[in-house]
């Protein structure tokens, strides 16, 4: 056992070394920080500054399809008569305020400093302000004046806002305005009936995991008699969440849960003092990462400010999940699921619904595909419902409404037969091999094909199940170990999994749920 332990510990402090690396994962989220005047920055700078040691880092993670990079010297006149022009538009990309979140980058680097010498070089910048455009990835190659094919550009009209953003719109197709405010855009794609935007949602899928738990803390909601189902949802996230950066941080608070709060510090007196202290020690780590929540939503954001967001998001990540088990881990999916909604969703109508259709299932399931079309028809009995409600009330989204998943313009094989339009779920003869292909492809491979690209993703090689997380008697052992393979893709699981198989061996069969 003393083997194992240290083992673990070895591996957490590579972990956490892993996750303090200086870089992109703060910067982002200083942009909320800046305007708020925190620090003394100047609360117009909506462009994010870059340096040597984050330049590389930043661009790669930015969930942005486009990225503008300003060289300038901070003693340049020119410079600083300019930059007022570069934050108008900024306004409009940057920050969790943008107008159009998640569609450019704009920062910039200052080549007055030592150092940044070298990455200025490497983009041969001649004179101040150059400005430069392209996919974020492509930038860490530079940009030489008489290269051919390059994915980086220089752009050659933005001496004031109007040309700047001109310039953008004619290279992207969009009519966007200077004047144009938060959720007034009603050029939004819609990504109902667009297979390829669920890519956007690995984003917020992250988002909603960061967002649920800052709500579980801030409303206190981790409480003796919910600590096992949080505890339990976690080890869902090791396991299968498709973010390898949620892996790496459901992995470190699960390691530090049970140290911190064991059980007999959950009694009724002691409720309130440890859930306070909880929510203080808690803070200290980012589930997704430092840069998340990012305050912004992309596959999920509505054409309303208060629609659409963190429940879509939700949707997503449990719809993912689904899809990631294996046939022994559908009944434990299902209660983690079951169980956490039923006591960490803050809205009331919503989760006693929800728990509702899950008391409804009366045998276990033994088939992942049996779980993920039983969410599928939860989420449509949801939509149905919500569809009625929304049209006699008027708050639905109107470039969003609800409808019944999967489209046919998404899924025609799914749909074997004409029917009515105004069919509900339940009248149309699906084809559920169909359906079900579909969401595999949907909230699978299609959800993380973005990050695949960026390599964000944990080495597909390293598979791990919940039978490797999921003890029965002791949350944390198993979990650490499974958590840990995933985040450093070690030969660490090798030794916690051969150790862990061989006292499931002498351990009492859980007991199934009805």
């Amino acid at each position: 056992m003393s083997h194992v332990f240290w083992i673990l510990i070895l591996s957490l402090s590579i972990l956490k070394a892993t996750s303090l690396q200086a870089g992109s994962r703060t910067v982002l989220r200083l942009i909320s920080d800046n305007n708020a005047g925190s620090g003394g920055s100047d609360p117009r700078d909506y462009g994010v500054e870059l340096n040597a040691t984050n330049f590389d880092g930043v661009l790669k993670d930015t969930p942005a399809t486009y990225a503008i990079v300003e060289f300038f010297a901070h003693w340049c006149p020119a410079c600083r008569n300019y930059k007022p022009h570069y934050e108008k538009v900024a306004r409009l990309f940057n920050g969790p305020d943008a107008v159009y979140p998640g569609i450019i980058l704009m920062t910039r680097v200052d080549c007055a400093l030592k150092i940044n010498s070298d990455l200025c070089d490497k983009f041969s910048v001649g004179h101040y302000p150059m400005l430069f455009w392209g996919p974020p990835t492509k930038f860490s190659s530079g940009w030489k004046p008489n290269q051919e094919k390059r994915d980086i550009r220089e752009i050659d009209d933005w001496r004031t806002a109007e040309h700047l953003l001109n310039w953008i719109n004619k290279q992207i197709g969009s009519s966007y305005g200077l004047d144009d405010e938060n959720f007034e855009n009603e050029l939004l794609p819609s990504n109902i009936t667009d297979p390829g935007q669920i890519v956007q949602a690995v984003y917020d899928v992250e988002e909603a995991t960061a967002t649920a738990f800052d709500i579980i803390l801030e409303h206190k909601m981790i409480k003796s008699k919910t600590r096992a189902s949080l505890i339990k949802f976690l080890q869902l996230l090791v396991a299968h969440h498709p973010s390898r950066r949620c892996r790496k941080g459901s992995a470190e608070v699960l390691v530090n849960f049970d140290e911190l709060y064991p059980l007999d510090m959950w009694s009724s007196d002691k409720d309130a003092a440890a859930t306070d202290n909880l929510k203080e020690v808690l803070h200290d780590f980012q589930i997704c990462g430092k840069e998340v929540p990012r305050g912004y939503w992309m596959f999920c954001r509505g054409s309303k400010n208060e629609t659409r967001g963190f429940s879509c998001g939700l949707w997503v990540l449990m719809h993912s999940l689904s899809v990631r088990i294996e046939d022994g881990e559908s009944q434990f999916a299902f209660i983690s699921i079951c169980d956490f909604i039923h006591n960490f969703f803050i809205c009331e109508d919503c989760r006693q619904h929800f728990y509702e259709m899950c008391s409804r299932v009366t045998s276990p399931f033994k088939k992942a595909r049996d779980f993920a079309l039983w969410l599928w028809s939860a989420h449509n009995e949801v939509n149905e419902r919500l569809m009625k409600e929304e049209a006699s009330l008027k708050t639905g989204d109107p470039k969003f409404p609800k409808i019944i998943w999967p489209p046919k313009q998404l899924c025609p094989s799914c749909y074997p037969s004409q029917g009515p339009k105004d069919k509900g779920s339940n009248q149309i003869d699906w084809d559920k091999d169909e359906v079900f292909k579909f969401l595999t492809s949907y909230y699978g491979n299609k959800l993380v094909s973005l990050y695949n690209e960026k390599d964000l993703l944990a080495n597909d090689r390293t598979k791990v199940t919940l039978d490797d997380v999921v003890a029965s008697t002791n949350a944390v052992v198993v979990p650490v170990g499974a958590a840990l393979a995933i985040a450093i893709a070690s030969c660490v699981f090798g030794a916690l999994a051969c150790y862990w198989r061989s006292r499931q061996k002498n351990r009492k069969p859980r007991r199934s749920w009805n």
